[in-house]
């Protein structure tokens, strides 16, 4: 399946293996970068996979040399009309939060460069895993533009002083930094960057659908809260999980010692 064209050659590739459905940027001239037709093609596709039962987890990866370069800086550059760098950055705001209200779990594939936007996304991502040759960086500072939009997600993902580092100073960060402070999950030799996502993929898909969709929710929710509101908000997701036909199945399963078989997504 394929979103949107540029010279008749698709930029967004759509691939499913079981109940993983895998996602690949494929400008690989322009190192993936966001033009407005990418970002409309994932908006797209990650609408339709949100009301897709058939997946329960969602790999996103790059075409090419690179995972992604972000924002389109020519296309940027061609457009001068008020209001147009406000709608385009918007758009790519809502892109990142669909990704975090996403009912499936979303793990970045990340190979090459992952630079700004590009960075934005790996860090949104609820998972990461890279090739140990993967560079990240918020480099948009080089250009006179501190990338704020990526901070919220790269400031969420990071404690504040490595967040603030990469972005003040736009310097860039190999795959074993990254997994030092917490950008990506690991590294991994490049030969097995698409085995090892593939690996944590279909581990996460074989469990309650029902219950990944709500806990990823929640996470999220309770993160933005403070302690004592948070734990309200968990208890009363928990006590709504019991109520679930997958948890009465998963618990005679396990009393059963045997595998569940899971109903609901």
């Amino acid at each position: 399946m394929t979103h949107g064209t540029i010279a008749n050659e698709p930029i967004l590739l759509r691939a499913q293996d079981r109940a993983v459905a895998t996602l690949t940027l494929n400008r690989p001239r322009q190192a993936n970068a966001l033009s407005e037709a990418l970002l409309d093609a994932l908006q797209s596709a990650l609408d339709d996979i949100a009301q897709d039962r058939s997946v329960r987890a969602v790999i996103l990866a790059g075409a090419g040399k690179a995972f992604c370069a972000g924002h389109d800086l020519k296309e940027m550059q061609g457009h001068a009309e008020p209001g147009y760098h406000a709608w385009l950055f918007k758009t790519c705001s809502r892109l990142m939060t669909t990704i975090a209200r996403l009912p499936q779990p979303v793990i970045a594939r990340v190979h090459g460069i992952a630079t700004a936007a590009g960075c934005q996304l790996v860090a949104q991502c609820d998972l990461a895993i890279a090739s140990i040759e993967a560079k990240f960086g918020t480099n948009g500072i080089d250009a006179g533009l501190f990338c704020t939009t990526p901070g919220v997600a790269v400031g969420r993902a990071l404690g504040k002083k490595h967040a603030l580092d990469l972005l003040l100073t736009g310097r860039f960060v190999g795959a074993a930094e990254a997994e030092r402070i917490g950008l990506i999950n690991r590294a991994v030799p490049a030969s097995q960057l698409e085995a090892e996502t593939a690996r944590l993929a279909h581990l996460i898909a074989s469990k309650s659908g029902a219950a990944i969709g709500q806990g990823k929710r929640m996470f999220h929710r309770q993160m933005e809260l403070g302690l004592e509101a948070a734990y309200d908000l968990a208890s009363e997701a928990m006590a709504e999980n019991m109520t679930y036909a997958d948890a009465k199945e998963g618990i005679d399963a396990f009393i059963a010692k045997r595998p569940p078989r899971w109903t609901h997504r």
